[in-house]
């Protein structure tokens, strides 16, 4: 577990950034934290990172947004989901099980059955108006060397 001190949304623009230019593809990355913790703002500027060149923005009321990068980008938004079954009807179990793209998943705490075995954890908790501490973690092993490269970068 990797733990981060953001001072600014400028910082947290910046861990994003460095967090982007490790991620494989393939990897699906739960995001956690209330409502303003700055999950979208990270993810805004991963998908920059990543060659996306379209505005990125929340998919709360779509639910989903793809981008063109390097590589597809799911977005998924599940704060207004409210039953698991939903899930199938957007897709969400094809693209977290595809080797192919990165998926970004905004309250990903809500279905945590959902989730697959392997993935990245990015947890968001607000300290003062504009301070965030953001905490790196893994779920299962497929991302052991990742969080390691992550410790030296971040």
């Amino acid at each position: 577990m990797i733990t981060r001190l953001s001072k600014s949304p400028n910082e947290t623009a910046r861990l994003a950034e460095k967090f982007g230019q490790r991620v494989r593809e393939g990897t699906v990355i739960a995001l956690t934290g209330e409502l303003g913790a700055g999950k979208t703002l990270f993810v805004q500027n991963l998908a920059r990172t990543l060659g996306v060149e379209s505005n990125v923005t929340s998919p709360t009321f779509n639910l989903m947004n793809v981008y063109e990068g390097v590589c597809p980008i799911v977005h998924f938004d599940l704060y207004r989901l409210q039953n698991e079954e939903d899930l199938e009807e957007i897709g969400f179990y094809e693209y977290v099980e595809s080797e192919e793209g990165i998926v970004l998943i905004e309250w990903a705490d809500k279905f945590p059955d959902a989730l697959p075995e392997d993935y990245v954890l990015i947890h968001f908790d607000k300290c003062e108006s504009t301070s965030r501490k953001i905490t790196f973690d893994i779920v299962g092993e497929e991302h052991e060397d990742f969080l390691e490269e992550l410790e030296e970068i971040l």
